[in-house]
């Protein structure tokens, strides 16, 4: 923003409010204001010179270099800038007719000039940032989403396993992208790649050093419940010679650019024959997984919703036309995870959980998590009471998780009832 633009925020209030396409129109103007302005200044990229990015031939010398260009500048650019390249891109993309290929020619240009996929994924996640503020960059986002998902297809990703000797640099970008359980220091990550343990990744040979999803594997002579004595670095971790379990504790995406391209579910599978080659003597696959959308999902249930979830006659009296009932049972949740919880507080959060996971809409699972294992074939086996007291666990689901049980003659069968509409669970779960 220049110094002459004034703040949203402190813009007088018109008589009447503008209209959403309104609002959308105008603050493309301004970003297309600031992209003049900026031409103006430093004469490149030009809009013919940004046309010439769709139109040229892929051998045409001009055009890449001015894509090298392109390239090396967006690399450097801040977010102010970046959107403001991009703004120019679509309004250069907005002009193509017929459009063709014209639009994938662009990202296979600056994919050759960059020789690297890195730009290109971080163009689809800026992509993705400002698609809904910037006018025409859905359309080259679907383009360009057709494209990565060719080019990270599973069979040209490399399994390989992490530990304490890889380079450190690895080792930084396992605390860097870490999205389940934060790694707060090199005494916690040294536990969690230590010899007791496995890490894997997926690699792709032209990102080489850069772990696109990786997961995180404990073993145990039986199903974990509790994530904290998992990380915690002070108790022993078993010995998978002996372990009879082996079980995925967190599973990262590393890049958002890579947003609905699925390889996750081919990691699992594959990290289990990896493990099977190596401890034949493992018997069992389970997860122990956070449940991200249960508070939030909980929180928005008025009081005619939790009397068809409670079971106690006295909590549905007190839920009875009150439209905040269900936050006031997050809260209740919570407390009773941090401190002292009653038999009958801890069935009604877990049976509460469970409703949760086995919810659907528009044919998926409600929580992404669930989406994630069930989609792979895994059943939803059990709930666990205060498994992550963690400020981020009891915010986002009471402290509860769950274990989705990976049997592998089973998959198929469970995806059959998923796609029924109907979640596999274990025996555990109907008792609540």
């Amino acid at each position: 923003m220049t110094a002459t633009e004034t703040p949203l925020a402190v813009r007088p209030k018109p008589d009447a409010e503008p209209s959403v396409p309104a609002v959308k129109e105008k603050e493309t103007q301004g970003i297309m204001a600031r992209l003049g302005r900026w031409l103006e200044r430093d004469h490149w990229p030009t809009p013919a010179d940004t046309l010439a990015l769709f139109t040229a031939r892929l051998t045409d010398v001009a055009a890449n270099k001015l894509a090298k260009q392109w390239s090396l500048r967006y690399s450097a650019a801040d977010a102010k800038e970046r959107r403001v390249l991009l703004a120019g891109l679509a309004q250069a993309s907005a002009g193509l007719e017929p459009r063709g290929d014209q639009g994938l020619r662009l990202f296979r240009r600056l994919y050759a000039q960059a020789d690297s996929l890195q730009l290109v994924v971080e163009l689809r996640a800026d992509i993705l940032r400002w698609r809904n503020q910037v006018a025409g960059l859905t359309v080259l986002e679907r383009e360009l989403e057709g494209l990565l998902s060719s080019w990270f297809d599973v069979g040209m990703l490399e399994l390989r396993p992490i530990n304490w000797d890889s380079p450190a640099s690895l080792l930084e970008k396992l605390i860097q992208y870490e999205a389940v359980h934060e790694i707060r220091s090199w005494e916690e990550l040294r536990h969690r790649v230590a010899d007791q343990r496995r890490c894997y990744a997926f690699f792709h040979p032209r990102m080489n050093d850069v772990p696109l999803i990786f997961v995180e594997v404990a073993f145990a002579a039986q199903m974990a419940d509790n994530v904290q004595v998992l990380l915690d670095p002070q108790v022993p971790a078993g010995d998978p010679a002996k372990a009879r379990w082996a079980i995925f504790y967190s599973i990262s995406n590393t890049q958002p650019g890579l947003r609905g391209i699925s390889f996750g579910n081919f990691l699992l599978k594959r990290v289990i024959d990896e493990l099977l080659r190596e401890l034949p003597r493992l018997k069992s696959f389970a997860t122990l997984s956070p449940i991200p959308g249960f508070a939030d999902w909980l929180a928005k249930q008025d009081g005619k919703a939790m009397q068809a979830l409670l079971h106690d006659k006295a909590d549905k009296q007190q839920a009875q036309d009150d439209p905040s009932a269900g936050q006031k049972w997050v809260e209740r949740l919570q407390a009773a995870a941090a401190g002292k919880a009653s038999d009958a507080v801890q069935r009604t959060g877990l049976r509460l959980a469970a409703h949760y996971l086995k919810s659907m809409k528009n044919g998926q699972p409600l929580d992404p998590v669930a989406r994630f294992h069930l989609g792979n074939g895994a059943r939803i086996e059990r709930v666990n009471w205060a498994a992550d007291c963690s400020p981020k666990g009891m915010s986002q689901s009471c402290g509860i998780m769950t274990n989705y049980l990976y049997e592998l003659d089973q998959l198929d069968d469970n995806l059959a009832q998923l796609a029924a509409g109907k979640p596999k669970t274990g025996l555990n779960l109907r008792w609540l």
